[in-house]
């Protein structure tokens, strides 16, 4: 018996399971952007992906909308993938484990994919469906979302006809969004100059950030949550400051797109200076612990002996990683002056993983300007080019544009009043700062009405990610209603 069998809708809660038993990080969704084209092809639809495996299907339109403007619908098929400490899961090639906790799916120990594996969920049910009553549909899943955007980004949006848009890519059930930011990715590439550790720094010790709470690099960003790898830095600052240390084995978070819960490094350390070291470590420790507890998180500095390495930074590089990395901008960056209480820009440090030649930082800044967002990225150029040693910055994936509010939009006012009819309440129109796809498809496809229907869901991109499965019965006659409006 499956997990979802006793929930409503089954229609939808059946097909998120099926995509739950399928691992689909981003950069690992062929799996199951093919059983969504087999799912398609044994219905008598066409369906293809491209290359990038975002998925394409088409349904004619039924229920006397047959020849009704097309509608395209949208979701993506990728999802951050993290666990708790201590769960064993290799998310390349083990679906995910679901959890039912009264109103509350959730996974064991692991992100859910609930984003947006459920906006997924309804349009295959749309897709499945003999007596909905919907225009022709064109359903698009892209690929790598979480990851900059890059499926949406390369996507050909002249195999699409249609002229209207409903994404599902959204977080909560009482608004429907109507606009949101935009935002670019950057890498940072810090040179290690590695050579072999000092026979004198001849103890070993591991250090490792722990307890954060981590979660969403758009949602989460004005909770002022600790950030693992700036948490690090700081520390080996402090560390490099007043003592002859070598640091390699750096790494944090996990993914660009989620505020990084942990981080680590290696220091090799001078026998007689590691209790110093430890000593400083935990007054740090019971530092950030007091900057931050308000903030929902317990950082915990974890300092152990660990094996000697084969090799590490250069002193001058490990200072010039640890100075670089402080500084490099994070969380909110400005507040809107058009919408009070809303975020204008924000960046997420969100990985520190090694490279050949030294480490990698990967970040992403979020704004509703794109002027904005650009702004912050030569801040961090500049920084670059002071810091010296061959760090480089560079653009990753696309530059995802803001999707403006579009006030007259046909498509948004037949939703409203689909969701007053069905709901029994007045929807919240949302502009929000995070950044969708949503941009991209407005600027590729130019008259494109777009909306977001969404569901409730929490903590997204961290191990505590759930959905209220009540509130996905509550959404699917919404979604029906709005469909079967569009004539």
């Amino acid at each position: 018996m499956a997990v979802l069998d006793a929930l409503e809708p089954q229609e939808v809660l059946g097909y998120f399971e099926k995509l739950c038993s399928y691992p689909r990080g981003s950069e690992n969704e062929k799996q199951v952007a093919d059983w969504v084209v087999a799912f398609a092809q044994e219905r008598g639809l066409e369906a293809f992906q491209d290359d990038r495996h975002c998925v394409v299907v088409r349904k004619p339109g039924q229920g006397g909308l047959e020849n009704a403007p097309g509608l395209i619908l949208h979701g993506h098929l990728d999802m951050v993938c993290a666990k708790n400490e201590g769960v064993e899961i290799d998310f390349a090639t083990e679906p995910i484990t679901l959890v039912v906790d009264g109103d509350f799916i959730k996974a064991d120990g692991t992100s859910l994919g609930a984003d947006n594996g459920i906006g997924c969920s309804y349009i295959l049910a749309l897709l499945a469906s003999t007596d909905i009553p919907h225009p022709p549909l064109e359903a698009v899943m892209t690929a790598m979302e979480e990851k900059g955007k890059v499926g949406a980004g390369h996507f050909d949006t002249s195999v699409l006809t249609g002229t209207r848009m409903i994404d599902f890519n959204w977080i909560t059930d009482h608004e429907i969004l109507a606009g949101c930011s935009g935002d670019v990715t950057f890498l940072v590439d810090v040179p290690g100059e590695f050579e072999p550790v000092p026979a004198e720094l001849s103890a070993t010790r591991s250090l490792k950030v722990r307890g954060l709470m981590g979660g969403h690099c758009e949602f989460d960003i004005h909770l002022e949550r600790a950030n693992a790898i700036l948490v690090l830095a700081r520390v080996l600052n402090a560390v490099l400051a007043a003592y002859d240390v070598r640091i390699s084995g750096l790494t944090g978070g996990t993914q660009n797109s989620a505020i990084p819960a942990d981080a680590e490094a290696v220091l090799s350390i001078r026998p007689e200076d590691v209790a110093g070291v430890q000593t400083l470590v935990a007054e740090l420790g019971r530092t950030l612990h007091g900057e931050y507890q308000r903030a929902g998180d317990t950082i915990r500095l974890e300092f152990e002996e660990a094996g000697a390495p084969d090799r590490a930074f250069a002193k001058a590089a490990g200072e010039r990683f640890a100075r670089l990395t402080a500084l490099i901008p994070n969380g909110v960056l400005s507040w809107s002056l058009l919408t009070p209480g809303v975020v204008e820009s924000s960046n997420n440090l969100g990985t520190l993983r090694p490279t050949e030649d030294g480490v990698r930082l990967a970040s992403t800044i979020t704004a509703q300007v794109t002027s904005r967002k650009h702004e912050i990225l030569d801040r961090v150029r500049v920084l670059a080019a002071l810091a010296g040693g061959g760090v480089t910055v560079e653009q990753y994936g696309l530059d995802a544009p803001e999707f403006p509010y579009q006030e007259n939009s046909v498509l948004l006012k037949t939703a409203a009043d689909a969701y007053r009819d069905v709901i029994g309440a007045e929807p919240d129109i949302h502009v929000s700062q995070c950044s969708l796809e949503l941009g991209m498809f407005s600027r590729k496809i130019p008259g494109l009405e777009i909306i977001s229907i969404g569901t409730e869901l929490h903590a997204l991109h961290s191990p505590l990610e759930s959905v209220n499965h009540t509130s996905v019965a509550k959404v699917w006659p919404l979604v029906k209603e709005v469909v079967g409006r569009l004539s």
